[in-house]
């Protein structure tokens, strides 16, 4: 019988793939990661990892589901470890809205079926470990929600025994996996603070945090929050703005423990300038993100 959150590539899919990351033969050794990972959820998250065999395909990948009565379904997806985020949509099949992180090792990771991503497709950005990348979901070939991952070495072969927060997960193995992914870090999460139905759109790395920019396309409003990485729970000089192209910019600037924010604005049809501080380190945004 087929296992939930299995998927088979078709044709078009194999050849983004092949392009993307040519394919050593299946003969080649695949060499030892450098890169430690850690899961892809928030610290203190459980999920089962499951590497399903014979089918599911690519072989030595894993499909995140449920644990204990947790549902996976719009769970924060993290960078397993930093390097550079790629973000890509295959619409209905494959992967369906996927991205793929190189990192400094030349390995790459993959996280697949999400239902939304930190930036659209075509886009990019660095990430550090720990840093919000999408949410779970089921796009494209996907039967339930889960989150596809796997880990790749520099000449693209999949790691079939992949290691995640010291865990590893063997071919035909399901382990429960308790995350230590940004543990000791800010506890909220930009989509926490902005509200329910906001998504992140972009970001920009400070020096102890990070800006974002989020959206919601069910009322149209923007969102900017800036978020606390180092000194978390200790007050200090932090800001957030927005600005709508034409009208006056909206600032939330003070001492705070772990965010400034939210700051919330409409802006249809028109470009905005974000960004906030942490101390001396700003980030300012030209007029983007229009309509």
């Amino acid at each position: 019988m087929p296992k939930i959150g299995t998927f088979a590539l078709p044709s078009a899919a194999l050849a983004l793939a092949a392009a993307l990351l040519p394919q050593p033969a299946s003969a080649d050794p695949v060499e030892a990661l450098a890169t430690t990972h850690k899961s892809p959820f928030t610290c203190g998250k459980t999920f089962n990892a499951n590497n399903w065999t014979p089918d599911h395909s690519p072989s030595g990948s894993l499909d995140w589901q449920d644990y204990g009565g947790d549902d996976i379904n719009g769970e924060t997806v993290r960078a397993t470890a930093a390097g550079t985020a790629y973000f890509y949509d295959a619409g209905n099949t494959s992967y369906g809205k996927w991205i793929e992180i190189r990192h400094g090792d030349g390995s790459r990771t993959r996280y697949a079926h999400l239902a939304t991503m930190a930036r659209a497709a075509g886009g990019s950005m660095s990430v550090g470990q720990g840093t919000t990348i999408g949410t779970v979901g089921s796009t494209g070939g996907s039967t339930a929600p889960h989150l596809h991952y796997e880990q790749r070495t520099s000449t693209g072969a999949v790691d079939t025994s992949p290691t995640v927060d010291g865990v590893t997960v063997s071919l035909g193995q399901k382990k429960a996996v308790t995350s230590t992914n940004a543990c000791g870090g800010n506890p909220y999460t930009p989509e926490e603070v902005c509200g329910d139905g906001y998504g992140v759109i972009d970001s920009a790395a400070l020096t102890g945090g990070r800006t974002y920019l989020l959206y919601n396309s069910g009322n149209g409003n923007n969102c900017v929050v800036t978020l606390k990485t180092t000194n978390v729970g200790s007050p200090s000089s932090m800001s957030a703005f927005l600005e709508p192209q034409g009208a006056t910019r909206t600032t939330n600037a003070g001492s705070f423990s772990y965010y400034a924010g939210p700051v919330v604005r409409s802006a249809p049809g028109q470009c905005v300038k974000w960004g906030g501080s942490i101390g001396s380190s700003s980030y300012t945004s030209p007029f983007e993100h229009c309509g």
